[in-house]
């Protein structure tokens, strides 16, 4: 019996076939047409070690139901919502009512990287970061380019 040797090209095509990591441009293909103001891969990263950092410190609402709540009592953040959440109107009524309370909201292109931000496995839709000065500096630099996307049509 001989070794066959392995095609070292097909090796390296199922290594990253099986990595599970999509880019950011793969993950633009599931967006909702509702998925405006939609961040930036660099916006999209920044976004995701400011709310790494707010988890810690347990200054993260997360879930429509908690988020909704929170935002009616008058609390102040920023809005990050999942582009690919289906169907649309499970959080439809929420970018409107951060235009009504004049809170910055965006839009990130993965429900389960949002999650994932959170130190959670399952996935989530949309979360509000609240300020803290453990990670002031971070948030204020996400509020700034958040501030400057355009606004929706």
């Amino acid at each position: 019996m001989t070794k066959i040797k392995g095609d070292p090209e097909g090796q390296e095509a199922q290594a990253e076939a099986s990595s599970g990591e999509r880019t950011y441009h793969e993950l633009l293909v599931n967006l909702n047409p509702i998925a405006q103001p939609l961040a930036s891969r660099r916006l999209t990263r920044k976004l995701y070690k400011c709310i790494k950092k707010a988890a810690k410190q347990r200054h993260v609402r997360r879930g429509v139901k908690e988020v909704q709540k929170f935002v009616n009592k008058g609390e102040k953040g920023i809005m990050v919502l999942a582009g690919d959440t289906l169907p649309i109107e499970v959080y439809c009524h929420l970018p409107v009512m951060c235009e009504d309370r004049n809170l910055p909201y965006v839009y990130v292109p993965c429900k389960t990287d949002l999650g994932a931000a959170t130190g959670s496995k399952r996935p989530t839709c949309v979360i509000l970061v609240r300020p803290h000065e453990e990670y002031q500096e971070a948030y204020n630099e996400c509020l700034e380019e958040v501030q400057a996307l355009p606004p929706p049509i």
